[in-house]
Protein backbone atom coordinates (compact mmCIF):
# COMPACT_ATOMS: atom_id res chain seq x y z
CA UNK A 1 0.00 0.00 0.00
CA UNK A 2 1.45 3.58 -0.69
CA UNK A 3 1.99 5.57 2.22
CA UNK A 4 1.35 8.45 0.45
CA UNK A 5 -2.33 7.42 -0.17
CA UNK A 6 -2.75 7.51 3.96
CA UNK A 7 0.06 8.90 6.05
CA UNK A 8 0.68 13.19 5.50
CA UNK A 9 3.19 13.97 2.94
CA UNK A 10 5.32 15.64 5.45
CA UNK A 11 5.17 12.14 7.77
CA UNK A 12 5.67 10.12 4.74
CA UNK A 13 9.99 9.35 4.73
CA UNK A 14 9.58 9.44 8.62
CA UNK A 15 7.56 6.14 8.50
CA UNK A 16 8.90 4.35 5.49
CA UNK A 17 12.15 4.56 8.10
CA UNK A 18 10.56 3.10 10.50
CA UNK A 19 9.28 0.31 8.11
CA UNK A 20 12.33 -0.66 7.45
CA UNK A 21 14.05 -0.17 10.74
CA UNK A 22 11.65 -2.15 12.94
CA UNK A 23 10.59 -4.79 9.74
CA UNK A 24 13.13 -4.68 6.53
CA UNK A 25 9.93 -3.36 4.53
CA UNK A 26 9.29 0.25 3.01
CA UNK A 27 5.48 -0.28 2.95
CA UNK A 28 2.54 -1.84 5.44
CA UNK A 29 -0.21 -4.17 3.82
CA UNK A 30 -3.24 -2.37 5.28
CA UNK A 31 -3.44 0.99 7.77
CA UNK A 32 -6.50 2.21 9.60
CA UNK A 33 -6.95 5.46 11.31
CA UNK A 34 -7.84 5.00 14.87
CA UNK A 35 -10.40 7.54 15.60
CA UNK A 36 -11.13 7.06 19.50
CA UNK A 37 -9.44 8.11 22.04
CA UNK A 38 -8.85 12.47 22.87
CA UNK A 39 -4.91 12.47 22.07
CA UNK A 40 -3.84 14.73 19.23
CA UNK A 41 -1.64 12.47 17.86
CA UNK A 42 -2.21 10.72 14.84
CA UNK A 43 -3.11 6.79 15.86
CA UNK A 44 -2.85 3.95 13.01
CA UNK A 45 -3.60 -0.02 13.36
CA UNK A 46 -1.14 -0.94 10.35
CA UNK A 47 -0.85 -4.67 9.25
CA UNK A 48 3.07 -5.98 8.41
CA UNK A 49 3.75 -9.03 7.06
CA UNK A 50 0.37 -10.35 8.41
CA UNK A 51 0.71 -9.04 11.50
CA UNK A 52 -1.04 -5.93 13.53
CA UNK A 53 1.02 -3.09 15.17
CA UNK A 54 0.39 0.47 16.39
CA UNK A 55 1.82 3.45 14.48
CA UNK A 56 1.98 6.57 16.27
CA UNK A 57 2.92 10.24 15.04
CA UNK A 58 3.09 12.81 17.57
CA UNK A 59 1.84 16.05 15.62
CA UNK A 60 3.20 18.48 18.04
CA UNK A 61 6.45 20.58 16.35
CA UNK A 62 7.33 21.58 19.84
CA UNK A 63 7.53 18.78 22.06
CA UNK A 64 10.37 18.56 24.78
CA UNK A 65 8.95 15.70 26.91
CA UNK A 66 9.17 13.62 24.02
CA UNK A 67 12.38 12.03 24.88
CA UNK A 68 10.84 11.39 28.64
CA UNK A 69 7.78 10.02 27.06
CA UNK A 70 9.65 7.38 25.16
CA UNK A 71 11.95 6.84 28.26
CA UNK A 72 9.05 6.11 30.33
CA UNK A 73 7.20 3.74 27.68
CA UNK A 74 10.53 1.72 26.86
CA UNK A 75 10.75 1.06 30.79
CA UNK A 76 7.24 0.17 31.23
CA UNK A 77 6.83 -2.00 28.13
CA UNK A 78 9.95 -3.83 29.59
CA UNK A 79 8.23 -4.58 32.48
CA UNK A 80 5.35 -6.24 30.72
CA UNK A 81 2.95 -3.08 31.01
CA UNK A 82 2.99 -1.07 28.18
CA UNK A 83 2.82 -2.97 24.41
CA UNK A 84 6.28 -4.07 22.88
CA UNK A 85 7.97 -1.26 21.13
CA UNK A 86 9.39 -2.05 18.08
CA UNK A 87 10.56 1.37 16.95
CA UNK A 88 11.07 5.04 18.09
CA UNK A 89 12.80 8.17 16.79
CA UNK A 90 12.50 11.73 18.75
CA UNK A 91 13.94 13.01 15.38
CA UNK A 92 10.62 12.15 13.64
CA UNK A 93 8.42 11.72 16.81
CA UNK A 94 6.66 8.56 15.69
CA UNK A 95 7.03 4.90 17.50
CA UNK A 96 5.69 1.65 16.41
CA UNK A 97 4.26 -1.04 19.35
CA UNK A 98 2.52 -4.38 19.40
CA UNK A 99 -1.24 -3.71 18.58
CA UNK A 100 -3.80 -4.89 22.13
CA UNK A 101 -6.48 -6.40 19.97
CA UNK A 102 -8.79 -4.95 23.64
CA UNK A 103 -12.09 -6.66 24.24
CA UNK A 104 -14.81 -4.96 27.20
CA UNK A 105 -13.06 -4.61 30.16
CA UNK A 106 -15.72 -5.10 33.15
CA UNK A 107 -15.92 -2.78 35.69
CA UNK A 108 -15.68 -5.60 38.45
CA UNK A 109 -12.40 -6.59 37.18
CA UNK A 110 -10.61 -3.21 36.73
CA UNK A 111 -11.07 -2.42 40.51
CA UNK A 112 -9.28 -5.46 41.18
CA UNK A 113 -6.83 -5.34 38.28
CA UNK A 114 -6.11 -2.20 37.70
CA UNK A 115 -4.74 -1.09 41.31
CA UNK A 116 -2.58 -4.71 40.91
CA UNK A 117 -0.98 -3.03 37.66
CA UNK A 118 -0.35 0.25 39.72
CA UNK A 119 1.50 -1.55 41.93
CA UNK A 120 3.83 -2.66 39.63
CA UNK A 121 4.17 0.32 38.05
CA UNK A 122 4.70 2.49 40.83
CA UNK A 123 7.57 -0.30 42.24
CA UNK A 124 9.65 0.69 38.94
CA UNK A 125 12.82 2.31 38.67
CA UNK A 126 11.90 6.19 38.92
CA UNK A 127 11.12 7.59 35.67
CA UNK A 128 12.97 11.26 35.23
CA UNK A 129 11.03 14.19 36.90
CA UNK A 130 9.28 16.74 35.53
CA UNK A 131 8.88 20.47 36.02
CA UNK A 132 6.57 22.39 37.49
CA UNK A 133 5.03 24.02 34.42
CA UNK A 134 4.33 20.41 32.56
CA UNK A 135 2.77 18.82 35.33
CA UNK A 136 -0.53 17.74 33.94
CA UNK A 137 -2.02 15.50 36.69
CA UNK A 138 -3.76 16.79 39.56
CA UNK A 139 -0.66 17.25 42.15
CA UNK A 140 0.13 20.61 39.58
CA UNK A 141 -2.30 21.79 42.38
CA UNK A 142 -0.13 21.27 45.57
CA UNK A 143 3.46 22.26 43.52
CA UNK A 144 3.33 25.95 44.70
CA UNK A 145 5.34 28.31 41.77
CA UNK A 146 4.07 30.88 39.31
CA UNK A 147 2.66 28.56 37.01
CA UNK A 148 0.23 27.40 39.65
CA UNK A 149 -0.45 31.66 40.62
CA UNK A 150 -0.62 31.73 36.82
CA UNK A 151 -3.64 29.26 36.34
CA UNK A 152 -5.36 30.46 39.46
CA UNK A 153 -5.35 34.01 37.95
CA UNK A 154 -6.45 32.35 34.79
CA UNK A 155 -9.43 30.73 36.12
CA UNK A 156 -10.04 34.04 37.97
CA UNK A 157 -10.28 35.95 34.98
CA UNK A 158 -12.50 33.39 33.56
CA UNK A 159 -15.48 33.96 35.85
CA UNK A 160 -16.50 30.69 36.12
CA UNK A 161 -17.27 30.85 39.31
CA UNK A 162 -19.04 33.15 41.66
CA UNK A 163 -16.81 35.46 44.26
CA UNK A 164 -18.42 33.43 47.03
CA UNK A 165 -17.25 29.92 45.44
CA UNK A 166 -13.99 31.33 44.38
CA UNK A 167 -13.33 32.01 47.14
CA UNK A 168 -14.72 28.43 49.03
CA UNK A 169 -12.38 27.05 46.49
CA UNK A 170 -8.88 28.83 47.35
CA UNK A 171 -9.83 28.15 50.65
CA UNK A 172 -10.37 24.52 50.65
CA UNK A 173 -7.39 24.37 48.31
CA UNK A 174 -4.92 26.06 51.05
CA UNK A 175 -6.39 23.19 53.60
CA UNK A 176 -5.08 20.34 51.37
CA UNK A 177 -2.03 22.02 50.65
CA UNK A 178 -1.10 22.98 53.69
CA UNK A 179 -1.51 19.35 55.26
CA UNK A 180 -1.19 17.06 52.41
CA UNK A 181 2.49 15.54 52.97
CA UNK A 182 5.24 15.62 49.57
CA UNK A 183 7.04 12.50 50.81
CA UNK A 184 9.88 11.67 48.67
CA UNK A 185 8.84 7.62 49.60
CA UNK A 186 5.83 8.42 47.91
CA UNK A 187 6.56 9.65 44.64
CA UNK A 188 7.42 6.57 42.25
CA UNK A 189 7.28 6.17 37.93
CA UNK A 190 3.47 7.01 37.41
CA UNK A 191 1.19 7.34 34.42
CA UNK A 192 -0.56 10.27 35.27
CA UNK A 193 -2.62 10.01 32.51
CA UNK A 194 -5.93 7.26 33.96
CA UNK A 195 -8.77 9.65 33.79
CA UNK A 196 -9.08 8.29 30.38
CA UNK A 197 -10.57 4.41 29.93
CA UNK A 198 -8.47 4.44 26.52
CA UNK A 199 -5.28 4.26 28.14
CA UNK A 200 -6.20 1.36 30.02
CA UNK A 201 -6.66 -1.72 28.03
CA UNK A 202 -7.83 -5.45 28.51
CA UNK A 203 -7.08 -7.96 26.28
CA UNK A 204 -9.42 -10.52 27.78
CA UNK A 205 -5.93 -12.08 30.00
CA UNK A 206 -3.52 -8.89 31.45
CA UNK A 207 -4.00 -5.00 31.65
CA UNK A 208 -1.96 -2.48 29.17
CA UNK A 209 -1.07 0.94 29.73
CA UNK A 210 -0.72 3.24 26.99
CA UNK A 211 -0.14 7.11 26.22
CA UNK A 212 2.63 7.34 28.23
CA UNK A 213 3.15 11.25 27.22
CA UNK A 214 2.05 12.28 30.41
CA UNK A 215 4.47 9.83 32.66
CA UNK A 216 7.28 11.09 35.20
CA UNK A 217 7.96 10.48 38.79
CA UNK A 218 4.62 11.21 40.80
CA UNK A 219 3.27 11.15 43.88
CA UNK A 220 1.73 7.43 44.23
CA UNK A 221 -1.64 8.71 45.04
CA UNK A 222 -2.39 10.78 41.78
CA UNK A 223 -2.88 7.61 39.79
CA UNK A 224 -4.31 5.76 42.40
CA UNK A 225 -7.27 8.27 43.08
CA UNK A 226 -7.90 9.55 39.64
CA UNK A 227 -8.63 5.75 37.81
CA UNK A 228 -10.61 4.86 41.21
CA UNK A 229 -13.25 7.62 39.80
CA UNK A 230 -14.31 5.33 37.22
CA UNK A 231 -14.70 2.32 38.76
CA UNK A 232 -14.74 2.70 42.60
CA UNK A 233 -18.57 3.50 43.52
CA UNK A 234 -18.61 2.70 47.03
CA UNK A 235 -16.71 2.67 50.55
CA UNK A 236 -16.83 -1.28 50.07
CA UNK A 237 -15.31 -1.32 46.73
CA UNK A 238 -12.95 1.55 47.69
CA UNK A 239 -11.84 -1.24 50.46
CA UNK A 240 -11.13 -3.60 47.23
CA UNK A 241 -9.80 -1.33 45.36
CA UNK A 242 -6.53 -0.66 48.17
CA UNK A 243 -6.25 -3.42 49.12
CA UNK A 244 -4.69 -4.91 45.83
CA UNK A 245 -3.02 -2.08 45.38
CA UNK A 246 -1.29 -1.88 48.73
CA UNK A 247 -1.54 -6.04 48.84
CA UNK A 248 -3.47 -5.59 52.43
CA UNK A 249 -6.14 -4.12 54.21
CA UNK A 250 -5.49 -0.10 54.05
CA UNK A 251 -5.07 1.38 57.20
CA UNK A 252 -6.61 4.62 58.17
CA UNK A 253 -3.55 6.62 57.09
CA UNK A 254 -3.86 5.53 53.63
CA UNK A 255 -7.12 5.88 53.21
CA UNK A 256 -7.14 9.40 53.97
CA UNK A 257 -3.62 10.24 51.97
CA UNK A 258 -6.43 8.60 48.89
CA UNK A 259 -9.63 10.48 50.16
CA UNK A 260 -7.93 13.62 50.07
CA UNK A 261 -5.84 13.05 46.71
CA UNK A 262 -9.38 12.20 45.45
CA UNK A 263 -10.59 15.92 46.47
CA UNK A 264 -7.60 17.43 44.88
CA UNK A 265 -8.45 15.32 41.52
CA UNK A 266 -12.02 16.97 41.46
CA UNK A 267 -10.97 20.31 42.44
CA UNK A 268 -8.56 19.70 39.41
CA UNK A 269 -10.34 17.75 36.79
CA UNK A 270 -13.53 20.60 38.21
CA UNK A 271 -11.59 23.74 37.68
CA UNK A 272 -9.50 23.05 34.41
CA UNK A 273 -12.54 21.26 32.18
CA UNK A 274 -14.66 23.79 33.14
CA UNK A 275 -12.13 25.99 32.04
CA UNK A 276 -11.16 24.19 28.59
CA UNK A 277 -15.04 23.90 28.03
CA UNK A 278 -16.29 27.00 28.75
CA UNK A 279 -14.12 29.15 26.26
CA UNK A 280 -14.34 32.20 28.51
CA UNK A 281 -18.55 31.83 28.06
CA UNK A 282 -20.39 31.96 31.02
CA UNK A 283 -21.39 28.63 32.56
CA UNK A 284 -24.88 27.61 32.91
CA UNK A 285 -25.41 26.70 36.23
CA UNK A 286 -29.02 26.01 35.99
CA UNK A 287 -28.60 23.27 33.85
CA UNK A 288 -29.00 19.71 35.52
CA UNK A 289 -25.79 17.80 35.84
CA UNK A 290 -25.64 13.64 36.19
CA UNK A 291 -24.90 11.93 39.22
CA UNK A 292 -21.11 11.59 39.17
CA UNK A 293 -21.24 7.55 39.32
CA UNK A 294 -23.56 7.17 36.21
CA UNK A 295 -21.53 9.79 34.22
CA UNK A 296 -17.91 7.98 35.31
CA UNK A 297 -20.02 4.60 34.17
CA UNK A 298 -20.77 6.15 30.90
CA UNK A 299 -17.29 6.97 30.11
CA UNK A 300 -15.83 3.87 31.14
CA UNK A 301 -18.36 2.34 29.03
CA UNK A 302 -17.25 4.60 26.06
CA UNK A 303 -20.52 6.84 25.75
CA UNK A 304 -19.22 10.32 26.40
CA UNK A 305 -16.60 12.66 24.69
CA UNK A 306 -14.42 14.76 26.12
CA UNK A 307 -13.41 16.51 22.65
CA UNK A 308 -16.74 18.08 23.03
CA UNK A 309 -16.50 21.51 24.62
CA UNK A 310 -20.39 21.23 26.12
CA UNK A 311 -19.26 17.98 27.77
CA UNK A 312 -16.09 19.52 29.01
CA UNK A 313 -18.50 21.38 30.52
CA UNK A 314 -20.80 18.22 31.98
CA UNK A 315 -17.73 16.54 33.29
CA UNK A 316 -16.12 19.52 34.92
CA UNK A 317 -19.43 20.19 36.36
CA UNK A 318 -19.65 16.60 37.73
CA UNK A 319 -16.91 16.96 39.33
CA UNK A 320 -17.57 20.25 41.21
CA UNK A 321 -20.21 18.60 42.37
CA UNK A 322 -18.79 16.02 43.86
CA UNK A 323 -16.01 17.93 45.75
CA UNK A 324 -18.67 20.20 46.92
CA UNK A 325 -20.46 16.86 48.64
CA UNK A 326 -17.24 15.43 49.84
CA UNK A 327 -15.66 18.69 51.43
CA UNK A 328 -18.71 18.87 53.71
CA UNK A 329 -18.58 15.24 54.76
CA UNK A 330 -17.03 14.16 58.48
CA UNK A 331 -14.92 12.01 56.62
CA UNK A 332 -12.92 15.52 54.78
CA UNK A 333 -12.25 16.42 58.62
CA UNK A 334 -11.13 13.30 59.73
CA UNK A 335 -8.75 13.10 56.79
CA UNK A 336 -7.32 16.20 57.78
CA UNK A 337 -6.74 15.31 61.39
CA UNK A 338 -5.15 11.87 60.28
CA UNK A 339 -2.62 13.03 58.12
CA UNK A 340 -1.60 15.92 60.01
CA UNK A 341 -1.05 13.86 63.06
CA UNK A 342 1.15 11.39 61.19
CA UNK A 343 2.97 14.07 60.03
CA UNK A 344 3.47 16.29 63.02
CA UNK A 345 4.58 12.87 64.91
CA UNK A 346 6.96 12.84 62.40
Amino acid sequence: MVLQNVIPEDKSAAVTRGLREAFGVEEFDDIAMLTKGQSGALVYRIIVRGSPYLLRIITRTQDPTLPQHFTCMKTAAEAGLAPHIFYTSIEDRISITDFVDAVPFPMADALVRVPATLRTLHALPPFPRRVDHLNTSCMFLLNKGAALDGFIQTLRAANIFSESEFGELLAWHARLAEVYPRQEVDMVSSHNDLFKPDNVLFDGHRVWLVDWEAAFLNDRYADLAVFANLVVTNEAEERVYLQEYFGQTPDEYQRARYFLMQQVAHMFYGAAFLWLGSKSKPVDWNQPVPAFTDFHRRIWAGEVNLADNDMKVVYGRVHWERLLQNMRLPRFEEALKIVSDRHACA
